[in-house]
Parts: C-alpha cells; structure tokens; sequence
C-alpha cells in the first residue's frame, strides 16, 4: 500500500497523470470514512458479546480477498482498482478496532508502552520480509504477481492468533439485533462523554497529529516516485530505510515511553516529525538553496543530494513512525474504562480513520491544483503542529492510577 500498489496505481493504471494523486487519495479518504462510521458500532457489538475474534477473522479474510484480486488490476482500471483498494483497506483498518482492544488483556499497564511497541516493530520486520519474498517478482516486473503474493504472506501469519489467542465470550440479549446494540451502545457513550473528557482531549489531538503520520504513510512512495524521480529500486532502498528505523524505533520509544510517560513521548516524536517534513521540503528540489548549498559543499551532483537527502528523511520519518503509532495505542490503553474498551477502541479507530480522510484528501488535492508535491507536502506540518497544542491539554494518568 505505501510503495508498491501506490506506485502501481498512478503510474500503471492511473497512466502516470498528476490526476492518479487525487484518484488516491480519494480511495483513502472513502475506506478511511466507511472504518470510521462502523468502527465505534462494530467496537460496542464486540463489548457486549464479547465475540471480537469473529468480527477479526471475517475483515483479515476481506483484506486478503480484495489484495489477492489486485493482480487482476491493470492499465485505465481506475474504478476497479480503487474499489479493491478500498475493500481491502476497510478490512484491515477494521480488524485493527478488535487487534488492538486485546492489548490490556495480555500484559500489564506498565508494559503497555514496550508491548505496544513490540507488535508495531513486528509489523515492520513483517513487511521487511514480504519485501524479501516479493522481491524476485518485483526485479522481473511482476508487480501484479507481488499482491496475491502478500495476501497470502498476510494470511498465514494470520491464522496463530485465531488458535492461540483466548477470547471470552459472554450471554447477551438475542432479542436484539447486533446493529441495534451498536447503535445503542454508541449512542449512551456520546450522549455520556462529559464522563470521559480527558479521553476526549486525547481522542481529538490523535485526530490532528496521526491525520499528518496516515499523509505520509499513504503518499511517500508516491512522492519520492513523482517528485524525486526515484527508480523501483531506489523505491525499495528507502522503504528498506524506513521498515528498519520503524522496527528500532518502535521498540526503543516503548521502553521509553514506559520510564518518562506516553505524553511526553507522542511529543518528542510530533516535533522530530515536524523536522522531517521540513527535511524533505529542503531536499526535494535540484533549484532549491539548501540542495544548491549542499552541491557545492559536498562536491555531488543535485541529483545524489536529493537521493540520499531523501534517504535521511526515510531514517528519520522511520523512527518516528512506529513510535507514534505504538505510544498513541499505549496512552489509549491507560486511558479506557475496562468495560467498554473495544468499543472506546473503535473510537479510536474512528478519530484515526477520519482523520486519514481529510490529510490524503488535502495533500493529493493541493498537488493537483498546483501540480506540485513539494508545494503539498508543507499541509501536513499544519497537522502535527496542531497535535502538540493539543496533546498538552491531556492528563496522563499516575502509573500507580493505571497498575
């Protein structure tokens, strides 16, 4: 999703126009919209029957359906593509509501931080080694090849959570319908929020700072492909960069965010982001003063500069990524109540998603109407700056309070 179907999508089957960047990013905003409406509903569900695994299986057995069907997908599918896109994006953003509500059943609140960041750090060693897989099909240009290929990769390592993770199940009313319940169980906890204000602090400084991670999650390999002109296979060295940082990243700023707080870690993180987006608007133009400084400086060719400033961007945007993400579940685990916590998870999941839909949205927008990714990549600075203001109004919890 992040370097090769993106790549794929506007250069194959959106034939490379700058429309391709739109067309994207409106796939992501429509599957970030459907995982946000149903999130809370299907959160609440899982609570009152507790049968989380079964909602998990059937969104892993969509996602790995729809990304198994993207071989099919070639030159000017644009509508079948971006359909398939989103299946299977809504598949695995939903199974992330029921993946992440298991986190304070398997450790303790102390550990959250460092067990958040363990799963994250799997993830990206996960993606590492698909990469090693699809690599063969990639060097040969069997791009398609590459999606049945990672459906398959995703769905065996799948199945040991469905053996092995125990998930209780408890009696409910059969005389309602699970929508009904959703709708109900939604319903009271909105209509009761003034209970949970701290939670709702969190909840919408999440909203602004991940809506800047999702933009540049979604659009670097776009934007290193378009804007840098980088090659599939300077496109895999930076993804290589990045997966490794993230997995370091992930782990380090765990343990750390379990010693100093989350809070103070989401924010180290947020202004480190901040950096990077300024680093790749620097480094991502041949005429612009600081590449122009560094060529004389270093003696290399503008093009090298951009490379491997580009590079460094990837290093840092890495490290960062995984923590942001990893330290944000964590706080969240501190902060829910235990008898609603898939379905205060499927708010979190809602404020996530929604916010996926307005940074793409802005991003491959403003790269239309200006025809340059540069000029949009400076929106998202917009979105972590606002997610510092706010996280600061939020209360961490004491750990003796969380343990």
């Amino acid at each position: 999703m992040t370097f090769i179907y993106a790549v794929y999508f506007k250069e194959t089957v959106a034939g490379g126009e700058s429309r391709g960047d739109f067309y994207w990013s409106l796939g992501i905003s429509l599957s970030m919209l459907i995982t946000a409406i149903i999130s809370p509903i299907l959160g609440a569900i899982s609570d009152y029957s507790a049968g989380r695994k079964r909602f998990l299986l059937f969104f892993t057995l969509l996602c790995v359906l729809a990304t198994a069907s993207l071989y099919f997908i070639g030159p000017g599918d644009v509508f079948w593509g971006l359909l398939l896109f989103i299946l299977a994006n809504v598949g695995f953003e939903a199974g992330l509501v029921f993946y992440d509500s298991f986190i304070p059943e398997i450790t303790t609140p102390k550990n959250y931080g460092r067990v958040s960041g363990y799963g994250f750090a799997f993830g990206y060693a996960g993606s590492l080694a698909s990469l090693a897989i699809a690599l063969p099909f990639i060097q040969e240009k069997m791009i398609r090849e590459t999606f049945p290929v990672s459906a398959l990769f995703f769905l065996i390592f799948a199945i040991p959570i469905f053996i092995f993770l125990a998930d209780s199940r408890k009696a409910f009313n059969k005389d309602k319908s699970y929508l009904r319940i959703g709708f109900e169980r939604v319903k009271f906890t909105i209509t009761h929020v003034r209970q949970y204000k701290n939670l709702s602090r969190f909840l919408l400084a999440f909203f602004f700072y991940i809506e800047g991670v999702n933009t540049v999650i979604y659009f670097s390999g776009n934007y290193a492909s378009t804007t840098l002109g980088f090659s599939m296979e300077e496109l895999i060295v930076f993804f290589i960069i990045v997966q490794t940082t993230a997995i370091a990243g992930s782990v380090v700023f765990g343990v750390i965010s379990d010693s100093v707080g989350q809070k103070k870690t989401i924010i180290l993180s947020l202004y480190i982001w901040i950096g990077t987006i300024i680093l790749a608007f620097l480094v991502s133009s041949e005429t612009g003063a600081f590449v122009v400084f560094l060529v004389e400086k270093l003696d290399l060719p503008a093009r090298d500069i951009l490379k491997y400033g580009f590079y460094v961007v990837g290093l840092f945007a890495g490290g960062v990524m995984g923590a942001t993400q990893a330290t944000s579940r964590s706080l969240m685990s501190r902060l829910t109540p235990e008898h609603k916590r898939t379905e205060f998870f499927g708010f979190y999941s809602f404020f996530g998603k929604s916010s996926a839909i307005v940074g793409p949205l802005v991003f491959g927008s403003v790269s239309y109407l200006t025809g340059s990714q540069r000029i949009a990549i400076l929106t998202v600075l917009f979105f972590f700056i606002v997610g510092i203001i706010l996280i600061g109004k939020v209360d961490e919890p004491a750990k003796e309070q969380s343990e």
